[in-house]
């Protein structure tokens, strides 16, 4: 959701920011835009739609060593030219580029900059309008930015140039992430290192309430009292081929393919030599002293939350509660005595959840992020990471994430039931985890299966029901999740049981469902259930384990441990929803009005 990047240096900067927001393009966006500044003065480029767009509009006569770029996701007025970034100040002296949002926006405009006319409906604008009336009373340029983000409240992530100083880029943070890349020559900004990993793998994080002043060859972190900070820079260990498609169509399918090799990834990073469970002693005893556990998450990661605590309270008997993060920061239910919280994120950026985890750690309980992504905001301000190791995933709708995290839950609930009390399960992780990677690569190799059942369901479908009991009504909620972002089919999913409460009355002749049946115990109530809407004119396809299937089910998968079906009855419906939105022509990576890091509220 959103994107900066910025650079200065001795290099061209028109072409490394355009190719920095093409990385970036997977955050979801509507409009982007560019400024570079030269010894003639700055120049300004921005257009609604695809980076592509922008691309057309860029003068190529014009160069020059600095410069800093954005691709916007709407917030604050519509998709539009006028309200893209970069934002420049009345007189034109300041342009801006910003992620966030500005809560007093409206307060600072009403107040002190109601003669000026604005030329956007942003809340961004009220930063630049405001760091040039700071500047024209009387403060100097760094001055008045630190004042700026005093007065400022909310979230930022901004970066500033100034027209009369050649040298400088103005930068300063708060809760929306943003980082600082080092080169022998040059520094860049960027709110997700792999926009700029072609050009450093050295970066410098930023903590909320810091600004830095810029320049070649030398950068200067103060917090917002003007004392300077030194901070080490770390090493981002990714390879930047690892975010190219290859020969893939779209980065869509090949994170479906990864998805094998990431759950074999995960077994490693986490089999300790002696072949236990190598997870953090000290996170191992928080865990075990909780007297229940609070899992916080958003979307796909909430839905990897609901496998987790049926995984955790089966397998350690602990009990837990998985809460959407945005319902749980400003409704929180009346907690135990001694919890612990899981936050689940992809990016490790959701704004949602660090609203969570701020809270929590005031109250002074321990916290436990599991994401992908090291050093990000929830990893550095939880207590304890545990990594998914899936690498970059590109593609809005989210694939091997899911997959990864589901897989890092279960081995946090073996290692605490042997912890307590030995392996009760009768079962190695670590072996069940490798025949389900197994599994997953042999559907992953039936892509054909899952294109004729979009061929027979879902072609000229506008909705679809996704049903199932217990772990697999977990499933069909992240089934109907995929199937809707990418394909905007409405799709919803349902516990078998309910269906008769209420949401029946909804099927009508030729209505498309999908049934999952991977738990033995509660086959004979699915197979009711699917029989209460077939004869009301359902078209029912029947994704069933190997060793519950009957004679006419769709798609039957390999058999697995029945506490990981998941990570397996989970693909069919990735490739249901893949191939549903190429058929009708959808964006598959980028769906509209998503964004893949939410970084606001």
């Amino acid at each position: 959701m959103c994107g900066i990047v910025g650079y200065i240096g001795s290099q061209d900067a028109k072409e490394i920011l355009v190719k920095g927001l093409e990385k970036l393009e997977y955050r979801g966006y509507d409009s982007s835009g560019i400024a570079i500044l030269n010894d003639s003065g700055i120049h300004l480029y921005k257009e609604k739609g695809r980076i592509a767009a922008l691309r057309e509009v860029i003068d190529g006569e014009q160069g020059a060593w600095m410069g800093i770029g954005h691709t916007r996701w709407a917030t604050h007025g519509k998709p539009s030219k006028r309200n893209a970034h970069p934002h420049q100040s009345h007189n034109g002296r300041f342009t801006v580029v910003h992620n966030g949002v500005i809560e007093n926006y409206q307060e600072l405009k009403d107040k002190s900059l109601g003669h000026i006319p604005f030329s956007s409906d942003t809340d961004t604008e009220v930063i630049v309008q405001k760091m040039e009336q700071l500047v024209e009373s009387g403060l100097s340029v760094e001055e008045a930015f630190r004042q700026l983000l005093l007065e400022i409240k909310g979230s930022y992530a901004v970066a500033v140039l100034d027209s009369q100083d050649t040298e400088t880029i103005y930068v300063g943070k708060n809760k929306s992430p943003l980082l600082i890349g080092l080169g022998p020559d040059f520094h860049v900004i960027t709110s997700d290192a792999m926009a700029m990993l072609q050009l450093t793998n050295q970066f410098v994080e930023l903590m909320d309430e810091e600004m830095v002043i810029l320049h070649q060859h030398a950068k200067t972190i103060k917090n917002l009292n003007g004392d300077v900070i030194q901070r080490r820079p770390f090493q981002v260990k990714l390879d930047a081929r690892d975010i190219e498609k290859g020969l893939y169509p779209h980065y869509m399918l090949k994170e479906i393919d990864e998805q094998p090799l990431v759950i074999r990834k995960v077994i490693s990073k986490y089999q300790d030599g002696q072949g236990g469970i190598g997870i953090d002693p000290q996170l191992r005893e928080s865990v075990l002293m909780a007297d229940r556990l609070y899992i916080i998450a958003c979307g796909t990661s909430y839905h990897a939350g609901l496998v987790g605590k049926q995984l955790i309270e089966k397998i350690a008997n602990i009990p837990v509660e998985a809460h959407i993060a945005s319902e749980f920061l400003y409704n929180r239910p009346i907690l135990s005595a001694n919890p612990l919280f899981i936050f689940i994120s992809q990016s490790g950026e959701t704004a949602d959840s660090r609203g969570v985890l701020v809270a929590i750690k005031q109250l002074g309980y321990p916290t436990v992020t599991i994401t992908n992504v090291p050093g990000s905001t929830l990893s550095r301000e939880a207590d304890y990471t545990l990594l998914t190791h899936a690498g970059p995933e590109i593609a809005v709708a989210s694939t091997k994430a899911y997959t990864a995290q589901i897989a890092v839950l279960a081995l946090l609930a073996f290692d605490s039931v042997r912890e307590k009390n030995g392996n009760q399960q009768g079962m190695n992780p670590f072996h069940e985890l490798s025949i389900a990677a197994n599994a997953m690569e042999i559907l992953i190799n039936k892509k054909e299966m899952m294109e004729e059942v979009v061929w027979q369901y879902l072609t000229s479908s506008r909705n679809c029901f996704f049903i199932g009991r217990g772990v697999d009504y977990y499933v069909a909620l992240e089934g109907a999740l995929k199937l809707k972002e990418i394909s905007y089919i409405q799709a919803e999913g349902f516990a078998g049981g309910e269906l008769k409460h209420g949401t029946i009355a909804l099927v009508e002749e030729e209505t498309p469902a999908i049934a999952l049946i991977t738990q033995p115990h509660i086959r004979a109530n699915v197979r009711s259930n699917v029989q209460e809407i077939m004869a009301r004119g359902a078209n029912v396809c029947m994704i069933t384990m190997e060793g519950s299937e009957e004679s006419g089910d769709q798609i039957v998968l390999p058999a697995v441990h029945e506490l990981l079906t998941p990570l397996v009855s989970v693909i069919p419906l990735q490739l249901i929803s893949y191939y549903a939105a190429k058929y009708r022509g959808c964006d598959i990576d980028k769906p509209r009005n998503l964004a893949k890091s939410v970084t606001v509220e």
